[in-house]
């Protein structure tokens, strides 16, 4: 018995489903509790996951470059690049998904669920200067 629960301990830090073990799930629709004055408010979903591992599912954004170590995931599929468009076209739904190692990227009209740590605030990407509020970090993802 000792030496099935060591195999079993050995075989889950092998193996770690990474998708089922996220602490929490978010939708386009939590990421904010509205705006004000001051603009978008981040949820108080946000605020109490912020820091931790979470899974959301949506459409990748067409990458800036191709050997991008980020990408935009969207609410709905988007043709072109969103940092492309004017002020009008611009997705009022997005998060910037900084991944833990380099990944293909997906056609823009596939569903994926992306996991990784929730971070909040602003942040400049130092290699693009792209500006974010609400980003994910060490993150991967995985066709639907």
């Amino acid at each position: 018995m000792k030496y099935f629960i060591m195999l079993l301990a050995f075989l889950t830090c092998l193996c770690p489903a990474r998708f089922a073990r996220a602490d929490a799930s978010l939708s386009f629709e939590e990421l904010y509790s509205g705006g004000g004055v001051l603009g978008l408010q981040f949820s108080d979903k946000v605020k109490s996951l912020t820091g931790q591992r979470v899974v959301i599912k949506g459409f990748m954004a067409p990458p800036l470059k191709a050997e991008a170590s980020f990408f935009v995931l969207t609410r709905e599929p988007v043709a072109l690049c969103p940092f492309c468009q004017t002020d009008a076209d611009w997705p009022d739904n997005i998060l910037v998904v900084y991944l833990s190692s380099n990944q293909q990227f997906v056609q823009n009209n596939a569903t994926i669920e992306v996991e990784g740590v929730l971070e909040t605030g602003s942040w400049r990407d130092a290699e693009t200067g792209f500006l974010s509020q609400l980003r994910l970090r060490d993150a991967s993802f995985r066709k639907l």
